[in-house]
């Protein structure tokens, strides 16, 4: 499993919303020059969150964006799934399995999505800004 350009850069974008939320809006403009991204892909990354409901557009010469939810009520797996679909290391079998391919499933892939999991469904913006409880924070600036 690798996370595309659109997860990463996804999730670039609502981190900066989160350390920006004490504006009422944000403009991709001022998050492209930031976070180094082409504008024409972040504008694409937007419409995905925006439809999916993590973030808000406000319309106007000054408009911009905004979180829809404070940054503690969005997890990254949340977000991660929908930009990039299932986080899964490997799809489920199609077809019956041989008992060997049910062991390795079982052993390395279930175990590995699991952990997954367990990191990705557990963080979330205000952790990774700083904003919760500092032990559980990592260093992160914008």
């Amino acid at each position: 499993m690798k996370i595309s350009t659109r997860g990463r850069y996804g999730i670039r974008l609502l981190i900066d919303l989160a350390e920006h939320t004490h504006e009422s809006h944000v403009s991709l403009v001022s998050v492209a020059d930031r976070q180094a991204i082409s504008i024409r892909y972040l504008e694409q990354v937007a419409v995905i969150l925006r439809r999916a409901g993590f973030i808000r557009s406000v319309k106007g010469a000054f408009g911009g964006y905004t979180l829809a939810r404070p940054p503690e009520d969005i997890f990254i797996g949340d977000a991660l799934r929908e930009l990039e679909g299932d986080m899964l290391v490997v799809d489920p079998p199609l077809k019956p399995e041989t008992r060997l391919q049910r062991c390795i499933r079982l052993t390395v892939f279930e175990r590995l999505n699991e952990r997954i999991a367990s990191v990705i469904d557990r963080k979330t913006l205000a952790s990774i800004v700083g904003t919760v409880d500092p032990d559980e924070s990592y260093m992160y600036f914008i």
